[in-house]
């Protein structure tokens, strides 16, 4: 009789419905580089978000404060990731060259401009990619980091400006 309830329960379990996994916007096995002259404390200031990845969902631009500090990069304020507004804040620590630690999640600086004016954010996951600007980004900068997300294995079709 016990054998009988099991097989039950696992045929139940079987058939719960799953709950689909986040698109990623790149293979996760597919190299990935950040910026290895990535300069932290060139980023002090406010970043506006000019362009995110997307499939659904839909968020307003995000605004994220940067402060350097001699832990990492002290990040406050919300983003639209993968079209989902997700709050920002705490300290995050350099892993690595253009490298992040963000409340758990590795994010890495792919593409900053010579001016630090419009950065390229990706994560190895593809589970988002960003472009923040220090303003309104010109058309030559945003087919840059558009450029740098395909190079880095980014679906670019689903890049939308903002």
């Amino acid at each position: 009789m016990s054998r009988i309830a099991l097989a039950l329960a696992l045929l139940l379990a079987g058939c719960s419905a799953k709950v689909p996994a986040p698109p990623a916007f790149r293979a996760a096995g597919d190299p990935i580089w950040s910026a290895a002259a990535f300069q932290p404390a060139q980023v002090a200031g406010t970043w506006r978000q000019v362009a995110d990845f997307r499939t659904a969902g839909a968020c307003d631009a995000g605004l994220v404060e940067i402060t350097p500090t001699s832990e990492g990069l002290q990040l406050r304020g919300t983003l639209c990731l993968a079209g989902k507004a997700e709050a920002v804040s705490g300290t995050a620590p350099l892993i690595g060259p253009g490298r992040l630690r963000v409340q758990g999640e590795d994010w890495w600086v792919i593409w900053v401009d010579v001016g630090y004016r419009t950065l390229a954010i990706g994560t190895p996951s593809g589970r988002f990619g960003i472009i923040l600007d220090r303003g309104a980004i010109p058309a030559d900068r945003l087919n840059a980091a558009r450029e740098i997300f395909d190079f880095n294995g980014y679906r670019t079709e689903a890049l939308m400006a903002l």
